[in-house]
């Protein structure tokens, strides 16, 4: 599901909403009311096969952490 996360220029409020391909995106701060919001990256709520849950995530293979990389 596309949720995006948006944050607000003015009052600092951080949002998440749903945005379909046929909808639009907000225009205006749920808190404030304001229409300085912007769009912001965030993590991945993903998990790839292999990767125990609360094992940390991903980690450097052996060979890649001796090379100091």
């Amino acid at each position: 599901m596309p949720i995006f996360e948006y944050v607000c220029q003015d009052c600092d409020h951080v949002f998440e909403t749903l945005v379909l391909a046929d909808d639009e995106e907000p225009t205006q701060c749920p808190a404030c009311g304001r229409t300085g919001i912007s769009r912001v990256m965030s993590p991945g709520s993903f998990r790839p096969h292999g990767i125990p849950k609360g094992s940390g995530g991903f980690k450097l293979p052996a060979c890649a952490a001796r090379r100091g990389k």
